[in-house]
C-alpha cells in the first residue's frame, strides 16, 4: 500500500515537471535545430545590470544590428539601428506586432484588460481603434486649450520658484494626462490620490515586467496555484481590486457629470460615445522636458541665441508662444526632435515585442514567440545615423538625410504598436520648450564662489524609463517685461481652468 502511495506520488511529480517544463524543452529543441541560422550574440548573459540599455548598446557595436540572447526560455532579439527596427517592426508588422506574455503585469494583475501588454488579439484591436480615434492628429488638437493652460501655469511655476522645477513638470505632465482623460484638473498633483495611484499603477507594471522576477513567468502553471498556496498571487489580486475600484469610480464621475452636461472635452466623453460600437467595457512628457533643460545647461550656448531670436521674430515680447506659431518656428521644431533623441525616455523603446511566427531576416532565423526589444539608447546613439550622437544638435534636424519614416526619429515606436498618444506628448513638449526659450534664459548654476556647477549628461535613473537625475541650473526671466507677460498670462489660465476644477463640477 505504502509502495502505491509512493509510486502515485512519483508519477504526479514526473507529470507535474514535463506539465511545467514541456514549454521550454519543445522551445529549446526548436532553437538547437535551427542553431546555426541565429543571429549572433554572446554566450553568457551579464547578471546584476540597472541599465541594461547600455549593454545592449556595447552588443550592438560588438554583434550587429540584430543580436540574439537567450534570457530564460524564451529567445530574445536586441535591435540595434533604426533600419532594422524599421524593416521588421513597421514593414512585417503582420507578425511582430503582439506581446511576450505578461502573466503578473497582463493577466493577474490586469486582468487580460490593458491594451498595451495585450497580445495581437481582437481585443487588442478594439482598445488599439479606440485610443487612435481618441488620441488622432485632429482629434488631440481639441486638448490643447488644456495644454496651452497648464502650460501657463508651469511657466508661472518656474518664474516663482525656479528651484522647483522638476516638481513642476512633473505636476505638469500629470495634470494634463488626468484632465484630458478624466475632464477633471488635479489642484495638486502631488498629494491627489489619483495621481498617486496611476504613479503606483505605472511603478506596479514596470517592476512585474522585468523578465525573471517571478517564477511564474518562467513556469506559467503556477498561475493556477490556489491563492491559499501563494501569497504572492493573493497580494496581486487585492491589487487589482485596488486599481478596479479606482477606475470604476473615476469612469462613473464622468457619466454623472456628462448626465449633467458638465463635463469639458475630454477622451473618457469619447470613450463613452464610442464604447457601444467598439464593445467596449469600462475597465479597459516631464521626462523629455527635464532633458531639454539638461542640455540648454550643457549646450544652451549653441542653440538658445538662434532660437530666442526665432521665437522672438515670430511671438513677439508681448506675448507667450502659441500652437499656432510653432508651424513658424523651424529651428525650435528642430530643438524639439533632438530633445527626443538625445535622451530618450523610452530608454529601452517601451514595451518589447514578440514575433507570432518564425521569420527569417538578412539570412538570421528569428523563432515564433521571440521577445524583440528595440532600445532607443541603441538607435538613437547610433552614430551612422546620428554623429557625434551625445552632442545636442537641433541642426539635424534641419538636414535632409536617410532615416525611416517621417518623424527624423523613432521615440514613438513602430508599426501597430506605435504610440497612441504621440500627437499629444509630442505638442505638450513643444509648446513648452517654445515657452521656456521665449521666457527664460536657462544657464548653469554658479556655486558661492561663483564658479559653474558642471552637470552630468549621463546621470540618468534606472528602470523601464528613464530620466535625468537631479541636478542644479539657473532660470531666470529674460526680461520684467518677459515675467510680466507669464504674470498676466497665468491669472487669464486661472479663470479658464476654473471649468475642470472639482470645485466647478
Amino acid at each position: 500500500m505504502f509502495g502505491v502511495v509512493l509510486l502515485s506520488i512519483g508519477l504526479a511529480v514526473a507529470v507535474s515537471y514535463l506539465v511545467l517544463e514541456f514549454p521550454r524543452l519543445h522551445q529549446g529543441w526548436r532553437l538547437w535545430s535551427h542553431r546555426s541560422q541565429l543571429p549572433p550574440g554572446p554566450k553568457t548573459l551579464k547578471t546584476g545590470i540597472r541599465k541594461p540599455w547600455l549593454w545592449f548598446l556595447e552588443l550592438n557595436k560588438q554583434y550587429g544590428d540584430v543580436v540574439y540572447l537567450q534570457m530564460g526560455p524564451t529567445p530574445t532579439i536586441i535591435l540595434g539601428s533604426a533600419q532594422t527596427a524599421w524593416d521588421l517592426l513597421e514593414k512585417r508588422g503582420a507578425i511582430y506586432s503582439s506581446r511576450p506574455r505578461f502573466i503578473m503585469g497582463g493577466e493577474l494583475l490586469s486582468n487580460g484588460m490593458r491594451g498595451l501588454m495585450a497580445p495581437y488579439s481582437n481585443f487588442w484591436r478594439r482598445w488599439r481603434k479606440l485610443l487612435h480615434s481618441g488620441f488622432m492628429q485632429r482629434q488631440s488638437e481639441t486638448y490643447r486649450p488644456i495644454q496651452a493652460l497648464e502650460s501657463n501655469v508651469l511657466m508661472h511655476e518656474l518664474l516663482t520658484n525656479p528651484k522647483g522645477y522638476r516638481t513642476h513638470l512633473e505636476r505638469y505632465a500629470a495634470s494634463v494626462v488626468v484632465t484630458v482623460t478624466y475632464g477633471r484638473r488635479v489642484e495638486d498633483v502631488r498629494t491627489d490620490a489619483v495621481v498617486q495611484m496611476n504613479a503606483e499603477a505605472m511603478e506596479r507594471l514596470t517592476s512585474v515586467n522585468i523578465p525573471g522576477k517571478y517564477a511564474v513567468e518562467r513556469y506559467p502553471a503556477l498561475k493556477y496555484v490556489p491563492t491559499m498556496f501563494a501569497p504572492w498571487k493573493a497580494q496581486v489580486l487585492e491589487q487589482r481590486k485596488k486599481d478596479i475600484q479606482m477606475y470604476t469610480g473615476l469612469m462613473n464621475d464622468v457619466k454623472k457629470r456628462l448626465a449633467a452636461g458638465s463635463l469639458p472635452n475630454c477622451f473618457a466623453k469619447h470613450l463613452l460615445d464610442e464604447q457601444h460600437n467598439l464593445g467596449m467595457t469600462d475597465l479597459e512628457s516631464a521626462g523629455s522636458l527635464a532633458s531639454f533643460i539638461l542640455a540648454c545647461v550643457k549646450f544652451g550656448d549653441s542653440f538658445i541665441p538662434k532660437a530666442q531670436a526665432e521665437v522672438d521674430k515670430v511671438a513677439g515680447d508681448d506675448r507667450l508662444p502659441t500652437f499656432d506659431d510653432l508651424a513658424s518656428l523651424e529651428y525650435v521644431r528642430a530643438i524639439v526632435s533632438e530633445t527626443l533623441r538625445w535622451r530618450p525616455v523610452a530608454v529601452l523603446g517601451g514595451t518589447p515585442h514578440a514575433t507570432t511566427a518564425d521569420d527569417v531576416y538578412n539570412g538570421m532565423f528569428i523563432p515564433k514567440g521571440s521577445t524583440i526589444i528595440a532600445p532607443l539608447w541603441s538607435i538613437h546613439l547610433n552614430d551612422a545615423d546620428f554623429p557625434d550622437p551625445h552632442e545636442f544638435q537641433p541642426e539635424r534636424f534641419l538636414e535632409q538625410r536617410e532615416y525611416p519614416g517621417n518623424l527624423g526619429h523613432s521615440a514613438f515606436g513602430w508599426g501597430r504598436r506605435i504610440c497612441p498618444g504621440l500627437h499629444l506628448g509630442s505638442a505638450s513638449v513643444a509648446i513648452n520648450i517654445a515657452r521656456i526659450l521665449w521666457a527664460f534664459d536657462v544657464k548653469p548654476a554658479r556655486n558661492a564662489k561663483g564658479e559653474v556647477v558642471d552637470v552630468d549628461i549621463f546621470a540618468f535613473s534606472d528602470g523601464f524609463n528613464s530620466s535625468p537625475l537631479p541636478f542644479e541650473c539657473s532660470i531666470t526671466p529674460r526680461s520684467e517685461r518677459h515675467a510680466r507677460v507669464v504674470e498676466r498670462e497665468f491669472q487669464e489660465a486661472r479663470g479658464e481652468l476654473r471649468q475642470y476644477t472639482a470645485a466647478a463640477n
